[in-house]
């Protein structure tokens, strides 16, 4: 069973004060965009779950610091799907990345989302996407998202999911960092630079909502925004300079996605996108430059 599943990014990302379990409350507008990983699961005869990744971009996505073993959390998701059908079944899973890794685009939730479904296939479980999103929302924030793909308002610490109403298709350009930032990291710093400040309740902006609505790009460029920025550009200050670039060639509007240290640049359309990843390309702190679209639907088999 084959399951392709999109990254994510972010339009906008409000962060709130951090909360007693450690957690900050989110306030955020997921995009799914037309860069996917492939989840294939073959069931075993045994009770062995195994994986293993593969990709043809090892700049990009930094295959190795991916884990091959318990930790990796697409086998995360094969054990709790076991374990809430009571099942004893095994599987093997192969993951080709081409998301990428440590770049605030969900790499790791999308390959989660995408072993719930293949494993729920192979196996038989017969288990309803929102059977499957109560799972999702367990082992991390973006994988109800990525379920779902499309738009959609994520709350809590992202992992409750309503759908927007939304028009159009967006161009997008992605730049590449050379190596990818800990969202831990980028938290504590955030964490760091607003200490003994008040941290407002995030909000999702009005004018980012309603140029979705519109499908009005040049309205949606100049509502991104991003609470970690600040924090990101502490830890990696080459990424200020990589979004001045975009800018500097024409997008609608630069933020990172997430915590970066992906750089996100929205174009009118394929001719302009074509202009901002030559001008992206030559920049110092871009490993790669990728041209996407979105919205684009969630993890499905195929």
């Amino acid at each position: 069973m084959n399951v392709r599943v999109p990254a994510k990014i972010n339009l906008c990302l409000g962060v709130g004060p951090v909360r007693d379990d450690g957690y900050h409350p989110l306030a955020t507008v997921y995009q799914a965009v037309d860069l996917h990983d492939e989840v294939r699961a073959t069931g075993r005869d045994d009770d062995q779950i195994t994986v293993s990744v593969h990709s043809e971009m090892d700049v990009r996505s930094e295959i190795s610091v991916v884990p091959d073993g318990d930790d990796n959390i697409a086998v995360k998701a094969a054990r709790l799907l076991r374990e809430r059908t009571g099942i004893s079944s095994g599987v093997d899973l192969s993951i080709r990345k081409v998301i990428p890794v440590a770049g605030g685009m969900a790499g790791g939730s999308a390959d989660a989302a995408a072993a719930l479904v293949a494993c729920n296939e192979v196996w038989g479980t017969g288990l309803s996407r929102p059977a499957l999103e109560v799972l999702a929302a367990q082992l991390g924030s973006d994988v109800p998202f990525l379920l779902h793909g499309g738009n959609a308002v994520g709350g809590g610490r992202g992992e409750t999911v309503s759908p927007v109403l939304a028009r159009g298709s967006y161009h997008w350009v992605f730049a590449m960092a050379h190596e990818g930032l800990s969202t831990r990291a980028v938290f504590a710093e955030f964490d760091r630079l607003n200490t003994g400040a008040e941290v407002p309740e995030p909000v999702v902006p009005d004018a980012l909502l309603a140029a979705l609505r519109a499908g009005d790009a040049e309205a949606l460029g100049a509502a991104l925004s991003n609470d970690l920025t600040e924090a990101a550009f502490s830890l990696r200050p080459e990424l200020e300079d990589t979004l001045s670039i975009g800018i500097e060639a024409g997008a609608l509007g630069a933020i990172l996605s997430g915590s970066g240290p992906t750089a996100l640049f929205l174009a009118s359309d394929e001719a302009h996108s074509l202009d901002i990843a030559f001008a992206l390309s030559s920049a110092a702190g871009c490993a790669d430059v990728v041209q996407s679209r979105g919205p684009v639907p969630g993890a499905r088999v195929g």
